[in-house]
């Protein structure tokens, strides 16, 4: 199966801030904040959603196509995803600018405040799939991932048109997209994945009840954070699916790409719903426990133990056959 993972390429600047940002603002003053906060650690890390999602696809076996658009600083990037299985050949170079930059400061209650450098990411929405894609033999699945707006809606234009099928990723991007943008990118989706606050901010915008998103797409897929995954299809009974176990929450930035790269990692070997979502929240604790979206050491046998200890041993056995 080619998987086709576009979206932002960015390196991330991680800070930890050891107090609260609540005790920090005072509620009649917020139309004049003026705040820093003394850190406590850096982590220069790479980031972005698109190649998140490549890497820990890449490394449960799967070969990813990443897309999207970078500056001439990204060899190091580029070498990192290769040795990680990932294919990086339809990743556009910029000549005028850098790679995009997301700078976070994270709190002990794990809020986050970040700022987004584009960049290069901007030059996105010039990219074309059918090259790439008649280069690698075709696409069977697209996911359009956060990145420069205008690229977002004309990959998925371009996949409606074409008879691709598309996973619909709008993630931080929802809170710039106005309504019609919004409902040209999720129209006609195979899969919709957006948390909770980003499927009540969808249907705001969008003007479409909960009925009439399903009407448009095959399957949503709503992350809940400490309470699991619920996936949603028009007629069906929903699949809610439990979080797997934490043993430290260290930083939740990159969690919910790694949640897509293992869901339709399992789609990908033939799981159900069920046991597809059980992969993505496994996956997604082992990047909870660790500074940096791709920092963690995801193996088959760290991924069975999670799966075991958070769902049973016959969840395990029925993913087994499926790792190397």
């Amino acid at each position: 199966m080619r998987i086709a993972v576009t979206g932002s390429i960015a390196s991330d600047h991680l800070m930890t801030f050891e107090g609260r940002f609540s005790e920090q603002l005072i509620a009649d003053q917020l139309e004049q904040v003026s705040l820093s906060f003394l850190v406590d650690e850096l982590e220069v890390r790479r980031g972005g959603c698109a190649p998140n999602i490549s890497f820990a696809m890449g490394v449960l076996g799967l070969r990813p196509y990443l897309v999207g658009a970078a500056g001439a600083d990204f060899d190091e990037y580029r070498a990192w995803l290769e040795r990680h299985g990932v294919d990086t050949s339809g990743v556009h170079i910029s000549e005028l600018r850098h790679t995009a930059r997301f700078v976070c400061t994270t709190d002990k209650d794990h809020n986050q405040i970040a700022s987004f450098y584009a960049g290069a990411m901007a030059e996105a929405r010039n990219i074309e799939l059918k090259p790439l894609s008649d280069a690698v033999g075709g696409y069977d699945l697209v996911l359009v991932s956060a990145n420069d707006p205008g690229a977002m809606t004309r990959h998925s234009a371009e996949c409606r048109d074409r008879g691709l099928p598309f996973a619909a990723d709008p993630s931080q991007q929802l809170a710039f997209m106005d309504g019609p943008d919004v409902r040209e990118l999720i129209e006609g989706a195979t899969y919709l994945f957006t948390n909770e606050y980003e499927k009540a901010l969808c249907e705001q915008k969008t003007g479409w009840s909960d009925e009439e998103i399903l009407d448009r797409v095959q399957t949503r897929v709503t992350t809940l954070g400490a309470k699991g995954v619920r996936i949603d299809r028009r007629g069906e009974p929903p699949v809610s699916v439990g979080p797997a176990a934490v043993t430290e929450k260290v930083d939740p930035t990159g969690v919910g790409d790694a949640f897509r790269a293992g869901f339709l990692t399992g789609l990908h070997w033939g799981l159900s719903l069920e046991l597809a979502a059980q992969v993505g929240n496994a996956v997604a604790v082992h990047c909870l426990e660790v500074n940096g979206p791709q920092e963690y050491d995801l193996t088959a046998a760290s991924l069975l133990d999670k799966i075991t200890e958070s769902y049973g041993e016959e969840s395990a056995r029925e993913i087994k056959p499926h790792l190397s």
